[in-house]
């Protein structure tokens, strides 16, 4: 099968590097408590370029449909019934795996919940904001989470894949039911200005997110 393929080529290129530093910052960004500055950030500039308080709830609601829709769907759906062993816990690669101190996961490994659900939201918050610089940094973040899976040893690339896949058309769909329905009785405006995207919001403000992406990943380089 393909999928095996593709696994057992690309998973000992992916998977630990015997480095105790490149360990403790995998395991920082796979965490999603490190995230939680960034998280903040989106809500703030949600809040900030939204004039509405039914917009805002309405934006927020169908994130979390998104992720919803991407990781909840997997975790209760799709791993039970595929039921495939993530490769720490798989007996046939044995020692081959390289695994880091501390990070053990007793559920089913097909498909990535943690790329589903970083991938959903890069695709929700790019398709939200229309910033191509903060669409490459979010798809960059939901990236760089997806390999610390193989990295950490509790996920296969086709896992990632799948999970990167389903998750920007789940975040695709919220997105478009979003739109649909919120300018359905709403005017849309486009914005044509130099401190604005065309749907409102400040690049003051997207550069802010930035910032909070870089100086999160700054922090976890210097301190683990």
């Amino acid at each position: 099968m393909w999928f095996n393929i593709i696994d057992d080529k690309l998973f000992p290129l992916m998977n630990g590097s015997d480095n105790l530093f490149l360990d403790g910052v995998m395991t920082s960004i796979t965490s999603a408590y490190t995230w939680i500055p960034l998280f903040l950030s989106l809500i703030f500039i949600i809040i900030r370029n939204n004039e509405t308080m039914r917009q805002i709830l309405m934006i927020i609601f169908f994130a979390l449909v998104a992720v919803l829709l991407s990781g909840g769907v997997d975790d209760a759906i799709v791993k039970p019934l595929v039921m495939c062993v993530r490769p720490l816990n798989e007996p046939m690669l044995g020692l081959s795996v390289d695994t880091v101190k501390g990070v053990s996961e007793s559920s089913f490994s097909f498909f990535s919940a943690h790329s589903a659900n970083t991938f959903a939201i890069a695709t929700f918050v790019a398709l939200l904001v229309r910033s191509n610089i903060l669409a490459c940094f979010m798809f960059g973040w939901a990236a760089l989470n997806a390999f610390s899976r193989v990295y950490l040893g509790v996920h296969y690339p086709t896992d990632i894949l799948v999970g990167m896949v389903w998750g920007c058309v789940m975040g695709s769909i919220s997105y478009v039911a979003y739109d649909y329905l919120f300018y359905k009785h709403s005017p849309r405006i486009n914005y044509i200005s130099s401190q604005y995207t065309k749907t409102g919001y400040s690049y003051g403000d997207i550069d802010f997110v930035i910032s909070i992406m870089v100086f999160t990943l700054a922090v976890i380089t210097i301190f683990f």
